[in-house]
């Protein structure tokens, strides 16, 4: 058993800095003792800022050089693959980011590949620590709304409509909104609703991305969907709907989440917005009126502020990460919970391109 954890993170984007080092730092028995980044100086820059040691640009380099025990994987969705399979080759315990892969094989590789090595494996779905769905997860267990019915779930943002290049719009690099936001709405009806059986899906490209600089890249774009649509159904006989898109505006209000869950015994309804907070609303099948359902303090930060504090003095995310290696239990969402929702993104490109319903099991190894 290790008394300690040493960590390097692959990545040096604002990410990284939001999120994944101010959690890793926060984490007493975890020590940052590398970092990589293909553009150096955004690496140094990192390192001086965390107290961090080792700068690579290089992720092999790091792996065979650092004296690592884990890695955090916090890179462009087409690197995950490479670094994983590097990492996970040289027995790292390893977190990537969402989406797991850039294809259903890639990921049932990783994960098959960080189940042989009997490490410990995590996909950063961000959202499953969130105190108002992690509420909403419990209210649907102890069945506030009985067997669920329907689901809706969207998410918005404005992030994509100024045309500038972006590698999360370039088909070459990753699959568009649908892997990004959509990742995250994917999962989070496996977790709230069970496993997804068939698709059916609408994709588009609304706005013009501008090429990548040729130095950064060796081909050029090819576009990807910047909104999309998703019709589902569920192994349980449930529907769903996932709505995503980046081409939204909304001002000074940022990011839009909703989430409505229909039952046999009543409905929730959530939102969630980057300006104005969440709230939850319950009705039940002998009630006339919703009822706002407050978060309650158990699944609150212990600062009581930003829900994201959670990352900083709870066990979520890098810190639950953590908490795993030390103690070694099983962690959830992992690499499975990745591949699953992969399978789910596959079948939804499939079913724009050829216009049909898809069966997930078409998608299975």
């Amino acid at each position: 058993m290790l008394e300690r954890v040493r960590v390097g993170v692959a990545g040096a984007s604002w990410w990284a800095d939001a999120m994944h080092l101010p959690s890793l730092k926060s984490h007493p028995r975890a020590d940052v003792v590398a970092i990589c980044a293909r553009q150096r100086p955004h690496a140094e820059a990192l390192a001086a800022k965390y107290g961090i040691e080792g700068v690579f640009t290089d992720h092999r380099e790091m792996i065979e050089k650092g004296a690592l025990d884990a890695l955090v994987v916090s890179v462009p969705d087409d690197w995950h693959y490479p670094i994983v399979m590097d990492a996970l080759a040289a027995g790292l315990h390893v977190v990537c980011e969402k989406p797991l892969a850039s294809s259903a094989e890639q990921a049932r590789q990783m994960f098959e590949k960080a189940e042989q090595a009997r490490v410990k494996h995590m996909t950063y779905f961000t959202w499953r620590w969130i105190p108002h769905f992690r509420y909403l997860q419990s209210l649907i267990g102890e069945d506030y709304i009985g067997r669920v019915f329907h689901c809706h779930l969207t998410q918005t943002g404005g992030y994509g409509r100024d045309g500038r290049y972006a590698w999360r719009f370039d088909g070459r690099r990753a699959n568009g909104i649908l892997g990004d936001l959509g990742s995250h709405m994917i999962d989070l009806a496996r977790w709230l609703v069970g496993e997804v059986g068939e698709v059916s899906a609408q994709l588009a490209t609304l706005v013009e991305h501008a090429a990548p600089r040729a130095e950064l890249v060796e081909a050029p774009a090819m576009p990807a969907n910047d909104s999309a649509l998703l019709g589902l159904r569920f192994a349980s006989g449930a529907q769903g709907m996932i709505h995503v898109n980046a081409v939204q505006h909304r001002g000074a209000q940022g990011q839009k989440q909703t989430a409505t869950f229909d039952g046999a015994l009543g409905t929730l309804e959530a939102s969630y917005g980057s300006a104005t907070g969440s709230e939850i609303h319950g009705i039940r099948h002998d009630e006339d009126h919703f009822t706002h359902l407050p978060v309650p303090e158990r699944f609150l930060p212990a600062s009581r502020q930003h829900p994201y504090d959670v990352f900083r003095t709870e066990a979520a995310g890098d810190r639950l990460f953590i908490d795993a290696i030390l103690e070694d239990r099983a962690i959830s969402p992992s690499f499975y919970d990745g591949w699953k929702a992969q399978q789910v993104i596959e079948a939804a490109l499939l079913s724009d391109r050829e216009g049909r319903r898809v069966h997930i099991a078409e998608h299975q190894a």
